[in-house]
């Protein structure tokens, strides 16, 4: 078996190590469920700390390797097999697309959306390692001294992915990671496992050498936990909660690793009166207002769960907004029509609704959803489907306005200043993104300015671009992904100082 997905059927070798697929050590497997039924759909292995092990000497042969090793490839040539997987990822996105759909329980097109996204990454890092020069030249001040600085991998890197965004996340990660010349192990998320299997199987098929990609399927207790102490792992890149990545760090600090936790965020879609004074001003930004908050059912780090909108327009824009809510099309992902799915589990249901009901029991006003839907022949009952839900009269004491919900949730918030806006906007211990909207070009800059968040969008809500950096301030984590500075995280900076005459310098007597 090659790990490849067939049909309904997961190949259970979904532990990829030095470029051969392998059962767990221990014959232990996991059953993928399907959310929008709950029931499972594939079958995967449960791999455990011997597993992670037999991965991380892998890919550290792979790296200490000789003169042809992968950190020793020509960055044109690595660069080239980064080209190829986005080259594969388009031709099987209608397939990469539904697998996403069916794992995560999103739409059939947020999947292929997310297919499109993941081959940016991969060609925007192939473009801009290939680009680079091979080193900055610091000028000593003397003929006879060449000094240069240099960019060397890291070496292995874990990579520990969520379930939202399984195959994106990964590539955010997994492309810089080849780019800059390590090795890597990557633990993808237990619940959505599928289509990380698959770039692992694509990057074998673009050519990438042996050891160099591996993977391993495993609850985070177990696999998570060992990658993030292993004293051969050089760097750990997480993305996910706050509690698991506090875990992680305090597991890397141990070895001293080079750490990257993307932590979630509390984002604030802060809208102004003037940006409603038009019908169009005020349709796109009642339309953007659902989208920040209901893409994905919410489960989404940077959703716009907090509308904080301007008092003197609050009672129309939420009206329309929860009467838009209430007609979103709620079912199966790869339905067609459907225009939101069912939640990733059980469980992040069952969290959700706990949220709810402590907001209502706190005073907030229900004026959308609240509740599981009627199921139907597009929701079956034993799918995890939640109504987009609108909390209006909300204030900051509330858990639901303070803690990261990552379900369908949107809580409302009222200002009259700018500075009463901003102070809202800023009130959380994340800081990961958020909006605002404004026809007033200098209340834009002047706003976007003080907000303390990672990336704000100005009359827009959720575009990245690989481009530009993604993370976040405060208790949204440490470091950053894509962009420039996302190479960086994944190397060492070494100066290399030749003297080109030398002769003896006389510190001590004799």
């Amino acid at each position: 078996m090659d790990g490849r997905i067939e049909g309904q059927n997961q190949a259970r070798r979904t532990i990829h190590a030095g470029g051969e697929w392998r059962d767990a050590i221990t014959g232990a497997t996991r059953e993928v469920l399907d959310p929008a039924d709950g029931e499972p759909f594939a079958v995967v292995a449960e791999g455990d700390e011997k597993d992670v092990d037999l991965a991380v000497e892998a890919a550290r042969s792979a790296f200490d390797g000789g003169r042809g090793a992968w950190p020793r490839t020509p960055a044109r040539e690595r660069a080239d097999v980064l080209r190829r997987t986005a080259d594969l990822l388009r031709r099987d996105r209608e397939e990469l697309g539904r697998l996403e759909a069916r794992d995560a329980g999103k739409t059939l097109e947020e999947g292929r959306v997310d297919i499109d996204c993941v081959a940016d990454a991969f060609r925007y890092f192939a473009d801009l390692v290939a680009a680079e020069a091979p080193g900055r030249v610091v000028d000593a001040g003397s003929d006879e001294i060449h000094s240069v600085v240099v960019h060397e991998p890291v070496g292995v890197c874990a990579l520990i992915t969520p379930w939202n965004y399984p195959l994106l996340q990964a590539s955010w990660k997994i492309a810089p990671a080849l780019a800059a010349g390590n090795t890597f192990v990557v633990k993808p998320s237990e619940i959505t496992p599928l289509s990380t299997v698959e770039l692992i199987r694509l990057l074998t098929e673009a050519g990438l050498p042996a050891g160099v990609a591996n993977i391993v399927t495993g609850p985070g207790h177990t696999v998570g936990a060992r990658l993030s102490e292993h004293p051969d792992v050089g760097l750990v890149s997480f993305t996910g909660g706050l509690v698991s990545g506090t875990k992680v760090a305090r597991a890397a600090a141990e070895t001293a690793k080079k750490v990257a936790l993307e932590l979630g965020g509390k984002n604030p879609n802060v809208v102004f009166a003037d940006a409603c004074a038009t019908e169009e001003g005020f349709d796109t930004a009642v339309d953007q207002a659902l989208n920040a908050a209901f893409i994905h059912s919410g489960q989404v780090c940077s959703a716009g769960g907090r509308l904080i909108v301007e008092e003197s327009v609050k009672e129309r824009f939420v009206t329309e907004l929860a009467a838009r809510a209430q007609r979103i099309r709620i079912g199966r992902g790869t339905a067609e029509g459907v225009e939101a799915g069912p939640m990733v589990s059980g469980q992040q249901r069952a969290r959700t609704e706990e949220y709810v009901a402590s907001a209502l029991a706190e005073g907030a006003v229900l004026r959308a959803g609240g509740r599981r839907p009627e199921p139907s022949e597009e929701r079956p009952e034993g799918g995890y489907y939640y109504l987009p839900t609108v909390l209006d009269d909300c204030h900051r004491s509330m858990r639901v306005v303070r803690e990261e919900v990552f379900g369908p949730v949107l809580t409302v918030e009222t200002f009259r200043t700018e500075d009463e806006a901003v102070a809202l906007a800023n009130d959380t211990e994340y800081g990961l993104a958020g909006a605002v909207w404004t026809a007033d070009a200098g209340r834009a800059r002047r706003v976007a300015g003080r907000l303390r968040h990672g990336t704000v969008w100005i009359n827009d809500f959720h575009p990245y671009l690989p481009q530009a950096e993604w993370g976040g301030f405060g208790r949204s984590g440490v470091g950053r992904e894509l962009g420039p500075a996302g190479l960086a995280e994944y190397r060492e900076t070494k100066h290399v100082y030749q003297n080109l005459a030398p002769r003896p310098v006389r510190w001590f007597a004799g």
